[in-house]
């Protein structure tokens, strides 16, 4: 017989995932436009996700549309917690929707206010999901499976720094899509943003783990402290706990000395495998909670034969979803520049 609701979480929880991480880069290509030196690089920038950006929300749709089929009672309950940021997301992303279109068509004015609203939009959306992030981390306030929280409960000085987390990570994942697609001087200042970015999300993220520890107790017990930081869980439970921070630092060396070194793909390879280790982590955190720390994912699932009868249909659709993106991803690789587009 098999396990439905652990089969959706998992579906839900990879398409969020791959969101975040194919999303992430050219919303960080919008974080990154105001440091560029001229129209032409931002041009350049632009097309180098202008094949797969639409592409990449498609997994926002799954991620969301799962959640409301699969799981309604979750969502139900995180839905009026997270109204205003999920608002605010749903904005910079229209906003970036729109401004990437208009730019193409813009004359010098209108080009610039439309440069400006793009690098806007994705900044904004970046921040939303950060502050969606921290208040979801944070705990949502639950009553007769009902949100009895206030509208504001999401915003608190440690969302704020989730959010400047989730803006610099994003930069990161850019700025190293932009050693992978650019050449000349465009992937000289794609390393150096590498670079920064990458300083920046290690001091944010060493930063929001140690709050993460203080923020909720039931995550820091799973993590072998107690709020007085004193280990409580024995060394054979944590042990397999410890590869994901692991896996995060070689991402992060994996960055720093393949960008010295001048290479195109590998800086990429290690900001993923920063986010993978993140990700990894949250799960870790959370598990089996789908709305923390109130339901679990088998309280909030729908019934059985609807979650089969989706899972059907899902499993229809997804393969052509992955094998179309790869032939994407496949068909528009290679090095982009001002002359003339994609280089093979």
């Amino acid at each position: 017989m098999l396990d439905l609701p652990l089969i959706w979480a998992g579906l839900i929880a990879t398409a969020v995932l791959l969101y975040v991480t194919l999303d992430g880069f050219d919303l960080g290509i919008g974080i990154l436009f105001p440091f560029a030196r001229s129209k032409e690089d931002r041009d350049v920038m632009m097309n180098t996700v202008a094949p797969v950006w639409d592409g990449n929300e498609t997994w926002l749709v799954l991620g969301g549309g799962g959640l409301l089929a699969a799981f309604p009672l979750a969502y139900s309950v995180l839905m009026p917690a997270f109204y205003l940021p999920v608002l605010l997301m749903l904005a910079g992303l229209i906003l970036r929707g729109v401004a990437f279109e208009f730019r193409f068509r813009a004359r010098n004015r209108g080009r610039k206010f439309w440069t400006q609203m793009f690098a806007g939009g994705s900044i904004l959306t970046a921040a939303a999901q950060g502050l969606i992030l921290g208040g979801f981390i944070q705990g949502v306030t639950v009553e007769n499976d009902r949100f009895a929280g206030g509208p504001f409960d999401w915003f608190t000085p440690y969302t704020l720094l989730v959010a400047a987390g989730i803006v610099a990570g994003y930069a990161l994942l850019g700025g190293a899509w932009l050693m992978m697609k650019t050449k000349d001087s465009l992937h000289g200042d794609a390393r150096r943003w590498t670079l920064i970015s990458a300083g920046g999300v290690g001091g944010l993220l060493a930063a929001v783990s140690l709050a993460t520890l203080f923020v909720h107790p039931r995550i820091a017990l799973r993590w072998g402290f107690d709020a007085g930081g004193v280990s409580v869980v024995d060394w054979a439970t944590l042990a397999p706990l410890l590869a994901i921070p692991a896996l995060g630092l070689v991402g992060f060396a994996t960055i720093v000395v393949m960008a010295r070194k001048g290479s195109h793909l590998w800086p990429f390879i290690g900001a993923l495998l920063v986010f993978l280790s993140g990700y990894i982590g949250l799960a870790a955190s959370f598990m089996p909670y789908v709305v923390p720390y109130a339901l679990d994912f088998r309280q909030a699932a729908a019934p059985d034969n609807a979650l089969g009868l989706m899972l059907v249909g899902t499993l229809a659709i997804l393969p052509a979803i992955l094998a179309y993106t790869a032939w994407v991803y496949w068909v528009f690789r290679g090095k982009v520049d001002t002359e003339s587009g994609y280089h093979h």
